[in-house]
């Protein structure tokens, strides 16, 4: 009888602990801080109302079919999230450099996303509600960050198995890429001001030379954050196999600007091998590549525009 008695209070002692469990008020993550270290961070579980200054979390909110709990969001022109802006009853809070603190305060969230671009303001929006600062890391790769990003914020909502299947056939379209990419140089860069930056990989775009596969020339080089001013002399000299370029100006919509295509295609360029065989690759969707990059759709956008250079030939 009495292990009985101790069989049943151990059994009820177990439900409550599955419904304490079940109705938990936070959770923690692993995020960073305002100095972007990894930091324990206590958040609230599953919460309604989501202040979003970041794409790639977004993105993941979308992916997620959690985009009716956002109330305010940044400005963004990317097709597949400019919706955001355009939704009753979701707040315009800035841009994903500069927020409108008055406006996150506003609409009253009960978390935030941001990104790199708004750590200087980590602090401010913590008096508001607790700040998730996510962002990729070139050493994890773009495609582990992004697998990484999101899920730890579907661990807020409860959902880590409903993201999985998101990154069916990642790798293995990866792979397809790398094949075309095997034993061939590349320069990786950026327009920008009608200039041409090369980019190392160790920032915007590293995933065509650290997880595609291109010896990127530009490789040994520490990437400012906006890439480093080169001579379109020296991608003569090197005549790399391809050259890849996101349209800076483009992404961010800059009024009047040159097309990358246009500043590209001058007598240096078009005597370089990459050139002469097709391989100036203009990024179809420059937008997602500058500023979303971490975000589900957006890795799938980003595979999408290499796809369409590199397999389709």
């Amino acid at each position: 009888m009495k292990k009985l008695i101790s069989l049943l209070l151990a059994l009820v002692a177990l439900m409550a602990m599955t419904v304490v469990s079940a109705g938990a008020e936070t959770v923690t993550i692993t995020a960073l801080n305002a100095s972007a270290e990894e930091v324990e961070l206590e958040v609230p579980y599953d919460p309604q109302r989501i202040a979003i200054l970041d794409f790639a979390a977004l993105d993941a909110i979308d992916n997620l079919g959690l985009g009716d709990r956002v109330v305010g969001c940044a400005s963004t022109t990317i097709d597949y999230l400019k919706s955001y802006n355009e939704r009753e009853g979701v707040e315009l809070l800035g841009t994903i450099k500069e927020a409108d603190l008055e406006a996150v305060m506003a609409c009253e969230p009960d978390i935030i996303f941001i990104g790199g671009r708004l750590s200087k303001s980590y602090d401010a929006l913590n008096e508001i509600a607790p700040v998730v600062y996510l962002a990729t890391d070139t050493e994890l790769g773009v495609v582990e960050s992004t697998r990484k990003i999101a899920t730890t914020i579907a661990s807020i909502f409860g959902k880590e198995e409903e993201i999985v299947a998101r990154f069916d056939g990642f790798d293995e379209r990866i792979a397809a890429l790398g094949a075309v990419a095997e034993g061939k140089t590349a320069f990786v860069g950026m327009c920008t001001s009608g200039s041409f930056n090369t980019l190392g990989n160790d920032g915007r775009c590293s995933i065509i030379g650290r997880e595609i596969g291109f010896e990127n020339l530009a490789a040994g080089d520490v990437t400012s954050t906006h890439g480093n001013e080169t001579s379109f002399e020296l991608i003569a000299q090197l005549n790399p196999d391809y050259i890849f370029v996101m349209d800076r100006d483009a992404a961010i919509a800059t009024s009047g600007a040159q097309l990358a295509q246009e500043i590209m295609e001058n007598e240096l360029v078009m005597g370089s091998d990459a050139y002469k065989n097709g391989h100036l690759v203009i990024l179809e969707h420059p937008a997602v590549w500058y500023t979303a990059e971490g975000g589900v759709t957006a890795l799938d956008t980003m595979l999408s525009d290499l796809e369409t250079a590199l397999l389709a030939e």
